[in-house]
Parts: C-alpha cells; structure tokens; sequence
C-alpha cells in the first residue's frame, strides 16, 4: 500500500504539534530510559520468550483451553474481545473491576506484535463470536520485539485484523497507540514521533472506513510525547490512574459501536 506525499507531509506537521498546549498543561516527564529491571529478571525473561517463540511463535496455546470454556455468547449477550499486547493483558490485572459483570473477554498478551496477533485473530476473536472487537496495538512493533517493522507493515497488519472481523460481521474499535518516549527493555528506538504518526493514519483510517475510534493518546500524552507520569510507573504501561482513565473512553467506544447499523 503506498502512502502519497500529502499525507507523509501532513503527519510531520502533526508532530510538531504542542500536544500540552492542546491539554492545556504541561506536565512533569518521566524518565523512562532510568526505569530498568534486574539484570537477572530480565536475562530469565527473555530465555522464556525465547523458547515461547520457538515453539508457539504467535502464543496460540494462551487461550486454547479457555476459549474452549467460553460457549456460544447468550442471545442478548453484547459480548466484546479485547484483543491487545500487555497493556491490555495488564488491564485485567490492575483493574479487574472493570471486566467483573460484564461480558467482556480479555485476550491481551505481553510483548505481542502485530503479526502475532494477526495470526490468533481467528481462535482468540473469531470463534468466540462477540458483538464487537476492541484491537489496542502497534507499540511492539516499533519496539521491535519480533524484529524491525516499518509503518506500513504495522498498518497493513491493523487492516488485516479489521477485514476478518468485518468478514465475520464483528464491530470494530480501533484504539489509539499510548505514547511512549522510550522503551526501557529496548532504549534509544526513539518512539514518540512514530506512535504519533501512526496515530494520525489510524485516526484518518477510521473516519475512511466508518470504524470506531478510541483515542486514548490526547489526554495521556505530554508535553515530549511521552505517557504522563501520573498515568505509569514506567513510562510504557498504565498504572491504575491510567485505566481508570481509560474505562469511561473505552465504554463510550463500545456503545457507538454497539449503536451502528
């Protein structure tokens, strides 16, 4: 898929955007490349990545016995999939309030990349039959946990997910990527300006294809297109504060969505 000159222009522009005047503050920055782990934490995690990637690269078994347990949703049931990377899968964690009484399925895994979650779609959203489909991914990618991803590659992987759901009369909410400044398991990949560029083709995307959009972004970003210090302990991942932010945007989305004919 090529991308015209007019648009490639117009996405540097929105970059130089003074997002904290639009929030009409500035606020304190964290420094994400000082938030590390222990060095044998991270040398134990990464040797289980590794062997999860060798032998189930798109981590199909996660859900399997799950999903098995789910069933066919009820007749009046609005049943909604949260498919995502670790900022989903930590939702449930953090604030697990927020998928009690609710028929809400959380297939969110840490550290997953477009493809990966591409390749799932089908066992982990598909077959689970729900009303709608709320997909929040893209900062892996760019974090190039399963290798380096262009722009492009990462959009072209989005339209992928949105074309089976719709194939499969699945309402989509297509969520904005939360900023980042820096990655602290992968430091210097200088993310801002990409999450932001990606950030506006997904608002353009959805307004072109009638898709919901979830804009998380414009009340959590700072003034160095960062993730707001008051909304994560690592300047990646929200704390509480940042999905009890989050909750309200998200239920609006899902009502549109829910609403449209």
């Amino acid at each position: 898929m090529k991308r015209s000159g007019l648009t490639f222009c117009i996405c540097l522009s929105m970059l130089c955007l003074p997002y904290h005047l639009l929030n009409g503050q500035v606020t304190k920055q964290v420094d994400s490349t000082k938030i590390t782990k222990p060095q044998d934490q991270v040398a134990q995690e990464q040797k289980a990545h590794d062997e999860l990637l060798k032998n189930d690269w798109a981590n199909l078994g996660r859900f399997r016995d799950e999903n098995a347990k789910v069933g066919a949703p009820s007749a009046n049931e609005n049943r909604v999939v949260f498919m995502g990377n670790s900022i989903t899968e930590g939702w449930k964690d953090i604030c697990p309030e927020f998928f009690s009484g609710r028929p809400y399925l959380n297939r969110g895994i840490s550290g997953q990349t477009t493809p990966q979650m591409l390749i799932r779609f089908r066992p982990d959203v598909i077959n689970l039959k729900p009303k709608v489909v709320v997909i929040l991914t893209g900062t892996n990618d760019i974090a190039g946990n399963t290798g380096p991803s262009t722009l492009e590659m990462i959009e072209d992987n989005i339209e992928s997910m949105v074309d089976l759901a719709r194939a499969n009369r699945i309402k989509v909410v297509l969520s904005s990527v939360l900023p980042a400044y820096d990655y602290w398991w992968n430091p210097g990949v200088n993310p801002a300006e990409k999450i932001a560029a990606l950030n506006f083709w997904i608002k353009n995307y959805v307004i072109n294809n009638r898709i919901i959009y979830l804009d998380y972004y414009l009340q959590m970003v700072d003034n160095r297109l960062g993730l707001k210090l008051e909304y994560s302990e690592d300047g990646v991942h929200p704390n509480k504060a940042g999905y009890l932010l989050m909750a309200p945007l998200a239920e609006e989305a899902i009502a549109k969505a829910l609403s449209q004919k």
